[in-house]
């Protein structure tokens, strides 16, 4: 048998480094967050049906119809803010909504399955909360269902105190927008949870 034939060292390391993706490479395939409209329905009604029926629990709380039967209604609610991700082909794969209720503004967040895990969940946030400063809001609250470990996560990641209160199974999590200016590394306090109960 013949001897295995030795490798050069300096051409397997410059073959590693050709092949590994520049940081510039994957910022282009980092999903963008930019604004959407009811002009996005078609796309936001095929992201929603890529969703799997536990992740569209998690968002509406309820089992939900076909999309376009009630996302023509969310789109188009007046004064609401609407963020989507796209990937690098354009698709959508997840969404974010801002929908005003008197002084507050309700946050809302849906990730398709194959990219969670991915940072969507805490991008998306931040840039709804960017939304809600410049919009005036004084309160941004979500609805979350009690045990969703997920959003648990979501809001251990906010820049700000999370404020939460649990009642029949559902968590209302808020944070004041104030906080949102005011709150600088040496102010926040990462992920900090404070319950209150009635």
């Amino acid at each position: 048998m013949f001897p295995p034939r030795s490798i050069d060292r300096r051409s397997a390391v410059q073959v590693l480094h050709q092949a590994r993706p520049r940081k510039d490479e994957l910022m282009r395939r980092e999903p963008r967050i930019i604004p959407m409209g009811p002009d996005d329905l078609a796309a936001t009604v095929e992201m929603h049906r890529r969703c799997s029926s536990q992740t569209l629990w998690s968002r509406y709380h309820w089992a939900m119809p076909d999309p376009r039967t009630y996302l023509p209604a969310l789109l188009g609610r007046p004064g609401s803010v609407h963020l989507a991700a796209r990937d690098s082909t354009g698709r959508i794969v997840a969404v974010g909504h801002l929908m005003p209720d008197r002084s507050a503004v309700e946050a809302a967040l849906l990730v398709e399955d194959a990219w969670q895990g991915r940072g969507l969940g805490t991008r998306m946030p931040r840039h709804l909360g960017h939304h809600a400063l410049m919009g005036g809001w004084a309160t941004l609250y979500g609805l979350v269902l009690s045990g969703d470990k997920r959003m648990a996560a979501v809001l251990g990641h906010a820049p700000v105190p999370v404020h939460r209160r649990e009642e029949g199974g559902v968590v209302t999590a808020w944070v004041h927008v104030r906080d949102l200016a005011a709150g600088s590394p040496t102010r926040r306090r990462r992920g900090s949870l404070r319950a209150e109960h009635r």
